[in-house]
C-alpha cells in the first residue's frame, strides 16, 4: 500500500532526515507522498500521521503545500547576535549543516539575484557556519563588488551571492549605487554577469521584485556608446525576453551533468493596496504587514503581492528549456510565503536612510514589507533547497 505520510517540517522525514527551522514561532507543515526517485521511510518521529491510500496510486510529493503550525518549543537554528553574517538590515529581533558541507565539500554554491537572495544566502550562511566551531576554519569576503564570498576551509565548501538584480545586464548592477529613478536593462546582454557564476556546482537563481513597474525602458546595443536603441516594452514581455537570454546562456554554457540548477519562485510582499482582500488585514483599510503578529490562516490564500503572469512566463521558460535538455528546478515558495504577513522587518531595519521622525510615526507609508527578518521565512525555502541538494546527492 502506497502511503502517504504528514509530516511538519522539524522531524525526520522522507528526504533523508530533512530537519525544518523555527520561524518565528511557527513551522512549515508539508505534505510529503511517495516521489520519484526517493526512497519510501516509515516515520519514527511523534506527530507523524499514516494516512492509508489505494494501491496503485501514483500522486507525487508536493513539498511546496501545506500549512503553517505553531510551535513554542523548538529553537532558532541560529540567532542573530551570533552570526557575524547577518546585517542589521534583516535582524530582527535542525537543520544539518554538517550534511550539507559535506555535499558542498570541494564545491561551489552560489545565490544568484537581489536582495531577497541575498537574504536568503544570509540565511544558508548562517545556518551552515552555525557548526562550525573554529572562526578559523571560517573565510568571509566582500570588497563592494557584486560578489561576495563565504568558505568553510575544512570542507573547502564556499557558498557565495552575486548581485544581479534583473539577471541581465542593467544599470541598477552596482551593488550599493543602484537606487535609480529609471530602470533600463540590456535585454540581450547577460555574459557581465553570467561569467561569473557559470563554472559553479550550484547555482540558486532568482529575479522578481527588481521587474515590478508596468513598463521596463529597454537597450538594444551598449551603455557606453550613443548608438543604441532604447524602447519602453511591457515589464512582462520584458521579464520573458530576459528570462529567455537566461535559458540560452545557461544551455550553452552550462554542463547539465556537472551543474546543479534552481530557480526560486516569487516571494511575496504584504505591502498597502487599495485592492487588498479583507482576509488579508482582517477588513482594515491602509493596512500593511506593520504589526502584524498573526499569519493568514486562509487554505490557498492568493495575495495582491505575486503576479501569477509572471509565474506563467518563469515555468514556460523553465518548460521550454527542459525540453531542450537542461532541467532547472523550480523551489516554489510563493504560496507557503503568501500566508507570512507577520514575517517582514516593517520599521524595526535598518533603511538605506534613517527615517525620520514623522516617518517612523507613519509605519502604514514607511515600513518594510517586502524583505524577511532573519531568522524566518527565507530559512524554510533553504530547507526545501536543502532537500533537493542533499537527496540528489544520495540518489547518484
Amino acid at each position: 500500500m502506497a502511503k502517504r505520510q504528514l509530516l511538519m517540517l522539524g522531524i525526520r522525514a522522507s528526504f533523508h532526515t530533512l530537519a525544518a527551522v523555527l520561524v518565528a514561532g511557527v513551522i512549515f507543515t508539508a505534505v510529503f507522498l511517495s516521489r520519484n526517485g526517493m526512497r519510501k521511510e516509515t516515520p519514527q518521529s511523534i506527530g507523524v500521521s499514516n494516512v492509508e491510500e489505494g494501491e496503485g496510486s501514483d500522486r507525487e510529493c508536493n513539498i511546496f503545500e501545506g500549512k503553517w503550525v505553531f510551535d513554542n518549543e523548538s529553537k532558532p537554528i541560529y540567532k542573530e547576535e551570533e552570526c557575524k553574517f547577518m546585517s542589521d538590515q534583516l535582524a530582527c529581533g535542525k537543520f544539518n549543516g554538517t550534511k550539507l558541507l559535506e555535499r558542498l565539500r570541494n564545491k561551489r554554491m552560489v545565490y544568484v539575484g537581489d536582495s531577497l537572495n541575498r537574504g536568503q544566502w544570509v540565511s544558508m550562511v548562517c545556518m551552515a557556519s552555525s557548526v562550525i566551531t573554529n572562526p578559523r576554519m571560517m573565510y568571509f569576503h566582500s570588497n563592494s563588488s557584486n560578489l561576495i564570498t563565504f568558505k568553510s576551509l575544512e570542507y573547502n565548501a564556499t557558498i557565495d551571492f552575486y548581485w544581479a538584480p534583473l539577471m541581465v545586464e542593467s544599470n541598477s548592477d552596482d551593488p550599493t549605487n543602484h537606487r535609480l529613478p529609471e530602470r533600463i536593462v540590456r535585454i540581450q546582454s547577460i555574459e557581465k554577469h553570467a561569467r561569473h557564476w557559470t563554472e559553479s556546482d550550484i547555482i540558486v537563481l532568482n529575479s522578481y521584485l527588481w521587474w515590478l513597474r508596468p513598463h521596463m525602458k529597454t537597450l538594444w546595443g551598449s551603455f557606453e556608446k550613443l548608438n543604441g536603441i532604447y524602447k519602453e516594452v511591457e515589464m512582462v514581455r520584458v521579464y520573458e525576453m530576459a528570462l529567455q537570454t537566461m535559458s540560452q546562456w545557461l544551455e550553452v554554457h552550462v554542463n547539465s551533468n556537472l551543474t546543479k540548477l534552481f530557480f526560486m519562485s516569487m516571494s511575496p510582499t504584504h505591502e498597502r493596496n487599495a485592492s487588498m482582500q479583507g482576509e488579508e488585514w482582517r477588513g482594515k483599510t491602509k493596512q500593511n504587514c506593520y504589526g502584524e503578529t498573526s499569519l493568514i490562516e486562509k487554505k490557498g490564500y492568493h495575495g495582491k503581492g505575486s503576479d501569477p503572469k509572471m509565474m506563467r512566463v518563469v515555468e514556460n521558460v523553465l518548460d521550454e528549456l527542459k525540453r531542450r535538455g537542461l532541467n532547472i528546478q523550480m523551489i516554489n515558495i510563493t504560496q507557503l510565503s503568501e500566508y507570512r504577513k507577520d514575517g517582514h522587518p516593517s520599521i524595526y531595519r535598518k533603511q538605506w536612510e534613517p527615517l525620520k521622525e514623522s516617518q517612523v510615526l507613519d509605519p502604514s507609508s514607511y515600513s518594510d514589507c517586502i524583505h524577511w527578518c532573519l531568522p524566518g521565512v527565507p530559512d524554510v525555502w533553504n530547507q526545501l533547497l536543502y532537500a533537493y541538494i542533499v537527496e540528489d546527492h544520495h540518489s547518484t
